[in-house]
């Protein structure tokens, strides 16, 4: 099994796809890796060779940020605008949406589910 930046890759799967799981590479990038580690990249991970795997790891580590180190990054981006007060930073937040999407009807992933109108009940006077 082929662990490559603190990520198991999937066994069953072609390399570019597999590479995917790793936070930070999409399918081009993953390919454009494959290729300048010199691996072909429609060969299954289980079917990598060690000599293989590190090259991999190599160009991984080469071309730039993956998984804690960009997460951290982005972590400190959003941190930096909430702390500025920014309208960026006030959506964030105030989990709402960042980029000018409607909040009327929509946005329920960022919202949350509906807090529906809640009913109370009269308290009965008391008979004495």
């Amino acid at each position: 099994m082929a662990r490559i930046a603190g990520v198991d890759l999937p066994p069953n799967k072609r390399l570019w796809i597999g590479l995917t799981a790793i936070y930070g590479i999409g399918q081009a990038r993953a390919k454009s890796l494959a290729q300048k580690a010199n691996v072909d990249h429609t060969k299954k991970i289980k079917d990598l060779t060690e000599e293989e795997v590190t090259r991999l790891r190599a160009a991984i580590e080469a071309e730039g940020r993956v998984e804690g180190d960009l997460r951290k990054e982005i972590q400190m981006n959003i941190r930096r605008l909430i702390e500025v007060q920014c309208y960026r930073g006030l959506r964030h937040r105030r989990n709402l949406p960042v980029h000018g999407q409607r909040t009327h009807t929509n946005a329920r992933t960022r919202k949350g589910p509906r807090k529906g109108a809640v009913a109370t009940k009269k308290k009965v006077a008391a008979r004495k």
